[in-house]
């Protein structure tokens, strides 16, 4: 049996998200930021709990505790956040939040914060507070087909059907990573619901791609094994800045030091290598990242902690409190 190396825990200023279920208080749907010449929004999709023992892998609740604390069933708060670009070629959202299709068991079963005043889901409102609508959206990038990444791709509209949630957009994810979630075992059958992506592929919607390339100007995608083997994030960059949405590679800022990985990851070891090469690239050339699912921080830089490894400088924090 392995186990975290003692005293390894994410810097002092890794933010401490509220007890589950405590009052978040009023907090921006969509806030703005640009790199270089592109605006861009993180958009927030709504909130989940999962298990913080999961959530942490081999990481001593002890140590994740200060970080993230649980609530009375063990699980820690989290954001379902996205990514919208603002591109010549036409707007693109990176990931979709989980979507209103499940069923009230599951919902509770995560404690699902996502029900939308503008449309289905929280996301609606947001790409509503960002001048936008789904309807707009002309390229939709899946990281993966999880079920908390690619929900919101499709939703249950009024008479019960199951309709993409996007329909002018073109939906791009690796063509493994289709294949994989299409394939399910008693590892992955939670994880990736048919609902989600089934209908896309029927409507013949998907890009599929392969490996790393730039689907726009600007819009790369970077291969990030280890959490599923096809994950990929997002890097985008205009006049010499970047900004990296690392989706589950790096979850939350609490994430950043190696060994701090999720039970959930298939190849534990692949992302142990995936981190420490993506996030030395992020440091040397100075990226902007994005976290999908810190309750806390949006955005953050990496500083270099001499003691923890690396550390995050947040540059967006969302209010969590009263």
């Amino acid at each position: 049996m392995s186990r975290a190396p003692e005293g390894h825990r994410p810097p002092g200023d890794a933010p401490v998200a509220p007890p589950a279920g405590s009052p978040a208080g009023p907090r921006a749907a969509a806030t703005r930021f640009t790199v270089g010449r592109l605006t861009c929004w993180t958009l927030e999709g709504g909130r989940v709990r999962l298990d913080g023992g999961a959530m942490f892998g081999v990481v001593p609740k002890p140590l994740w505790a200060r970080h993230a604390r649980p609530d009375e069933r063990n699980r820690i708060t989290l954001a379902l956040r996205c990514l919208l670009v603002e591109h010549p070629d036409g707007l693109v959202l990176v990931d979709t939040g989980l979507g209103n299709k499940e069923s009230e068991k599951f919902r509770d079963i995560y404690a699902v914060e996502n029900a939308g005043t503008t449309g289905p889901t929280a996301l609606d409102d947001a790409l509503h507070e960002a001048g936008h609508t789904a309807a707009e959206v002309k390229w939709v990038i899946n990281t993966h087909l999880h079920f908390d990444h690619a929900g919101g791709s499709t939703f249950r509209n009024p008479g019960g059907e199951t309709v993409l949630a996007f329909p002018n957009a073109t939906y791009v994810v690796q063509k493994g990573e289709l294949d994989f979630a299409s394939h399910r075992n008693e590892r992955t059958a939670a994880s990736y619901l048919p609902p989600n992506f089934a209908p896309v592929a029927a409507a013949a919607r998907y890009r599929l791609v392969t490996g790393e390339l730039a689907v726009l100007p600007g819009i790369h995608l970077l291969q990030t094994p280890g959490h599923v083997p096809f994950h990929q994030s997002v890097l985008v960059t205009s006049a010499g800045e970047s900004a990296c949405f690392l989706a589950d590679l790096v979850p939350t800022t609490a994430h950043l030091p190696a060994a701090w990985i999720m039970g959930y990851d298939v190849e534990p070891l692949v992302t142990l290598a995936t981190k420490k090469r993506v996030l030395t690239r992020a440091a040397r050339e100075h990226w902007q990242l994005v976290f999908e699912h810190d309750p806390a921080v949006a955005r953050a830089r990496l500083a270099e902690d001499p003691e923890h490894g690396w550390g995050s400088e947040p540059v967006d924090a969302v209010r969590v409190g009263p």
